[in-house]
């Protein structure tokens, strides 16, 4: 019967790991010939002033890429509350053309749509140039805790002369 020694054929049942330690050290390190010291071989390492430079660069770039896309939703998000309020100032102009409420004097009110909030007034004032009334409806919306707001106007014909207005001159075309 034989036996397993160290210096026998039979491999031991953890060599593969002491060929993985060994290979790794021989990667690693190197023993110097005169001393028999181990040492470790020299690799490649950043510099403390190539650290402290990207960290710097970082510290630049971060905050700046930060509200580029701070601006970019503020900006996405104007645009398509804008587009609703105009909307809605063109939907008010057309009702109070159709009913002439707006010859009641100014009005104001809220118009809910999804889960933001309109706030719109309606003026009327004069038009210099003809007997027309010039109607303006102003929407008011947020976006980001700022306040904006879209302002429509058109032209609407004078309904009923108050008493003590001047009646409606005629234009005149010259040939």
């Amino acid at each position: 019967m034989k036996f397993a020694t160290p210096t026998s054929d039979v491999p031991s049942p953890d060599f593969g790991v002491r060929q993985r330690v060994a290979a790794f050290f021989d990667a690693t390190c190197r023993v110097e010939p005169k001393r028999g010291r181990v040492r470790a071989l020299q690799t490649s390492a950043f510099t403390l002033a190539e650290v402290l430079a990207a960290m710097l660069f970082m510290a630049i770039v971060i905050p700046v890429a930060v509200e580029a896309l701070h601006i970019s939703t503020l900006a996405g998000e104007v645009a398509a509350r804008k587009s609703v309020a105009a909307r809605i100032a063109d939907r008010v102009l057309n009702d109070s053309l159709v009913t002439t409420n707006w010859s009641n004097g100014a009005q104001s009110g809220t118009i809910t749509e999804g889960t933001l909030d309109f706030k719109w007034t309606m003026t009327a004032g004069n038009w210099p140039q003809a007997p027309m009334q010039l109607l303006t409806a102003k929407v008011t919306y947020q976006a980001q805790g700022r306040d904006f707001s879209v302002e429509m106007s058109t032209l609407a014909p004078v309904v009923n002369a108050t008493p003590g207005q001047q009646p409606p001159t005629q234009l005149s075309s010259q040939p």
